[in-house]
C-alpha cells in the first residue's frame, strides 16, 4: 500500500472561524497536490491563552465549527482528514469549569468519522525561560490509546506532549499500528532542544512511519511553537521537514513496505522479553543490601 500524506504547518490565531478558512485553503492545496491523508497541527482551530475568551468560542463536537468543516472537505475532496486536535466542549461550553478535551478526529472520505483521540498527557510543566504551562487546569485528560484500522493503514494516534512517553507508541505498534502521528504546538525552546529527536526515536523504536504537522511562529495569543512539521520513515529517515514559522505543506510517498522491510531487519518489536526490577542499595562499608 502507497498513498500520499500531507503534514499541514499553521500559525493559529485566536479566532475559530478564520483558523478554519485557513485550514480549509490548505487541505484543498494539500489534495491538489495528491495528498490522500491530510492532518493539521495540534489546536488548529485556535491558540487563546484568554481562557474567558476560549470558552466564549467552544463549541461541543456535533456543532463545531472545525470538525464540520473538516467533515465536509473530507467528503468533498474524497480524503482522509486528521484534525490534529482543536478544543471541544465535553459539557455546556458556558458552564463555568466545564471539561473542555484537546481532541483529535479523522474523518474517511465520504466524511464518515472513523475516530476521535483526547490527548492524554497533560503539558504541565516550568521552563527555564520562565514560560510555565498547566494545560490540565483546563484540559481533561484522556485515558484512551487508539489505532484505527484503515484501507491505507494501521494508524496510532497521539498529540503533542505524548511524544515524549514511549510506552504510548510501543503499546499502539503492538497492536499493528504502522504510522505513527504526532500533531502538536510544541514551544520554541522544547522545539529547539528536542523534536526532531524525539519523533526520528518514536519511528525508529517501532519501525513505523512518523508525521507530525505542527503550529510554527509567533500567535496572536503570544507565544512561539517551533514549527518544523516533519514526516519520518520507519527508518528514521526524515522525508520532509517544513521551516521554523508559517504555514506550509508537507507532501511524502508513504510505502507500507518500508515498516515490514525495517521491523523484519531490526524485530525489536517480537524480541522484547519481560523482565523484573530489582533496587539495590549500596550500603556503608561498600556492602550491598
Amino acid at each position: 500500500m502507497t498513498f500520499k500524506a500531507a503534514a499541514i504547518q499553521m500559525c493559529s490565531g485566536v479566532d475559530t472561524e478564520r483558523n478554519s478558512a485557513d485550514m480549509e485553503r490548505l487541505v484543498r492545496e494539500a489534495a491538489r497536490q495528491g495528498a490522500t491523508y491530510i492532518q493539521t497541527p495540534e489546536m488548529t482551530g485556535a491558540l487563546q491563552r484568554d481562557r474567558k475568551a476560549m470558552r466564549a468560542q467552544l463549541r461541543d463536537e456535533a456543532t463545531d465549527v472545525v470538525v464540520s468543516t473538516a467533515r465536509r472537505l473530507a467528503q468533498e475532496l474524497n480524503i482522509y482528514l486528521h484534525v490534529g486536535s482543536t478544543a471541544i466542549a465535553i459539557d455546556d461550553p458556558q458552564q463555568e469549569g466545564g471539561r473542555i478535551a484537546n481532541r483529535a478526529v479523522l474523518f474517511a472520505p465520504g466524511g464518515k468519522l472513523v475516530s476521535t483521540y483526547d490527548k492524554i498527557h497533560m503539558f504541565d510543566v516550568d521552563l527555564d525561560n520562565g514560560e510555565s504551562w498547566r494545560e490540565s487546569s483546563a484540559y481533561q485528560a484522556g485515558a484512551e490509546a487508539r489505532v484505527a484500522t484503515l484501507p491505507i493503514g494501521k494508524l496510532g494516534f497521539a498529540i503533542c506532549y505524548d511524544v515524549r512517553f514511549p510506552q504510548l507508541f510501543r503499546t499502539q505498534a503492538l497492536a499493528g499500528a504502522e504510522i505513527l502521528t504526532v500533531p502538536a504546538a510544541f514551544t520554541r525552546q522544547t522545539g529547539e532542544a528536542h523534536w526532531e529527536v524525539l519523533l526520528r526515536a518514536r519511528a525508529i523504536e517501532n519501525g513505523a512511519f512518523v508525521i507530525a504537522a505542527a503550529q510554527g511562529g509567533v500567535h496572536e495569543d503570544g507565544r512561539e511553537t517551533y514549527g518544523h512539521s516533519m514526516i519520518v520513515d520507519p527508518w528514521g529517515k526524515v522525508l520532509a521537514v517544513a521551516g521554523g514559522a508559517g504555514e506550509e505543506i508537507l507532501v511524502a510517498d508513504i510505502d507500507l513496505s518500508a515498516v515490514h522491510a525495517a521491523r523484519a531487519k531490526i524485530p525489536n518489536l517480537k524480541n522484547a522479553r519481560e523482565f523484573t526490577l530489582q533496587t539495590v542499595t549500596e550500603a556503608v562499608g561498600g556492602v550491598a543490601a
